[in-house]
């Protein structure tokens, strides 16, 4: 049996995994030669270009080993540049082929069939085959990877020949190739013995040198790459704690490309000549939490929608520099389901003063409303928006700390908070901020059950417009995804970019 083999029959902890793959050394060896060769000659238009260096304003990473450290810094270094995915997402937010070149769901749901892409190597030089994949989930199901809770389901996977690789679950699970474009569909090498926390081992267009723990990294063109080589020989990651000091490393050329973090605003770089500003979408929402628990007067519906009436949404979209677009409801624009639901409620003052109106002084009380430190522009203009109607709001400016903890105590009225994900309205259903509402419940387990994307979205679609017709919060806006170019550099990648960072382009003119 080959390495391939021998890894893929191993045996799981409840799961069945089945693998068999036999590989002729003379076809491995006449292929590796031909690709070899392919990779050497495709070097040639970019042999002479120099490093680009990128700043991120966020936390560096500390380890390399993305299969045990959360953090949204290793997903954004390593995925798609360093590791690959057995499906990929392109930069909307939609999957797309990776290392499977296309898949078949069956009618049920239940068997997932992946047609893999052929030729395919690790920088190492190792071929990746089926074995590999079945490897991978067999290892992140056993050793609790991150996100290996996403694989939750999966009875059996198995790999009939090296090019395919057949999934079976126990029960529906929709979601299920989204979770294989995140982590828990990494491809690793099987056979590879490597100290994942120094070191990162994938088939993507780059490998890892110079990690510097907490500060930077070097990533390389990997000339083994099974597709088009990425257009810069290196790129360097640095990490700055603060957006001054990131403006200040931009301003003396010590970088050439600034990723700024979801809320940040990129004035401080607009208007001049020396820079590019690309504002492109991002995942984290921006939302007036409404208490819905009993002893809030959010707890009758009728106050809800007149909270929602009385704030001016486009308004603040456009007094903030990095909000990207209005939001009408828990499903954000790159995430399954969208619908454009900002029409349910439009601004009309008059009309929530009059569903306000239905409320005595005594009963409407006064309203605490917590702001939290970075949003206190954002939240004193929602104040000012309350200010004609009969809310007497308490505006409270707290920590981030302080704010989870109330919000976790109910000890708020309203307040301004975020969410930070592509799957996470579903906490609607699951009683956030004290909401209660049974046919929507109903609603999301409908659309978690679905057999199929088409279903499944439609039924993500029907509970979003549910929730937000039942005024279960005020969403505000979607934050912008921010890259400050200077004006030689091309090929930097737009949106997500707090998460998925896909440098493959990225070069100097």
């Amino acid at each position: 049996m080959s390495r391939h083999a021998q890894h893929s029959i191993r045996p799981l902890r409840g799961l069945a995994f089945i693998g068999v793959a036999a590989m002729l050394f003379a076809v491995v060896g006449v292929g590796w030669a031909a690709h070899s060769r392919r990779s050497i000659s495709s070097l040639s238009p970019f042999a002479q270009v120099e490093e680009v260096s990128v700043g991120i304003d966020g936390p560096a990473p500390q380890t390399l080993d993305i299969r045990k450290s959360a953090g949204k810094e290793l997903d954004q270094a390593l995925l798609g540049n360093v590791y690959e995915t057995l499906v990929g997402r392109d930069q909307n937010n939609n999957l797309v082929p990776s290392v499977a070149e296309h898949w078949q769901v069956s009618k049920d749901g239940l068997t997932y069939t992946f047609d893999l892409h052929s030729d395919m190597r690790f920088s190492n030089g190792d071929a990746m085959d089926s074995s590999d994949v079945v490897y991978s989930l067999q290892q992140a199901i056993d050793g609790n990877y991150v996100d290996a809770g996403e694989l939750a389901g999966i009875a059996k996977v198995r790999n009939p020949d090296p090019s395919t690789v057949v999934v079976t679950l126990s029960a529906p699970n929709p979601k299920l190739l989204r979770a294989l474009s995140s982590r828990a569909g990494i491809v690793y090498d099987s056979s590879a013995k490597l100290d994942y926390a120094k070191q990162a081992l994938g088939s993507g267009p780059f490998t890892v040198r110079d990690f510097e723990p907490g500060n930077a990294m070097k990533l390389v063109r990997n000339t083994l790459y099974w597709q088009q080589q990425s257009a810069s020989a290196q790129v360097r990651l640095r990490y700055f704690d603060t957006p001054k000091a990131m403006r200040e490393a931009m301003r003396d050329g010590r970088i050439q490309m600034a990723v700024l973090r979801p809320g940040e605003s990129p004035q401080p770089y607009e208007g001049n000549r020396k820079y590019h500003v690309a504002k492109g979408n991002g995942t984290v929402k921006v939302m007036l939490a409404l208490n819905n628990g009993t002893n809030s007067i959010f707890s009758d519906e009728r106050a809800r929608k007149a909270a929602r009436l009385i704030v001016d949404t486009p308004s603040l979209v456009r007094h903030e520099p990095s909000a990207s677009a209005p939001l009408g409801g828990p499903i954000g624009p790159l995430e399954p389901g969208y619908d454009d639901l900002n029409s349910l409620y439009e601004h009309d003052l008059s009309e929530g003063e009059n569903d306000i109106n239905y409320f005595s002084p005594e009963y409407l009380g006064t309203t605490t409303f917590l702001v939290p430190e970075e949003y206190s522009d954002l939240g004193n203009q929602i104040a000012k928006q309350f200010e004609p109607t009969r809310f007497s709001l308490s505006v409270q400016v707290v920590n981030d700390e302080t704010l989870r903890q109330r919000l976790t105590n109910g000890d708020y009225t309203m307040a301004i908070t975020t969410m930070d994900g592509t799957d996470d309205a579903g906490q609607f259903a699951d009683g956030i901020f004290g909401y209660q509402n049974g046919d929507a419940q109903a609603m999301w387990r409908q659309a978690m059950a679905a057999t199929n994307d088409a279903d499944h979205q439609a039924g993500l679609r029907s509970y979003a417009k549910a929730v937000s017709q039942d005024a279960a919060a005020a969403w505000l806006y979607n934050e912008s995804s921010t890259v400050v170019t200077g004006r030689k550099v091309i090929g930097a990648p737009g949106n997500m970019t707090d998460q998925l960072l896909p440098l493959r382009d990225l070069r100097l003119k």
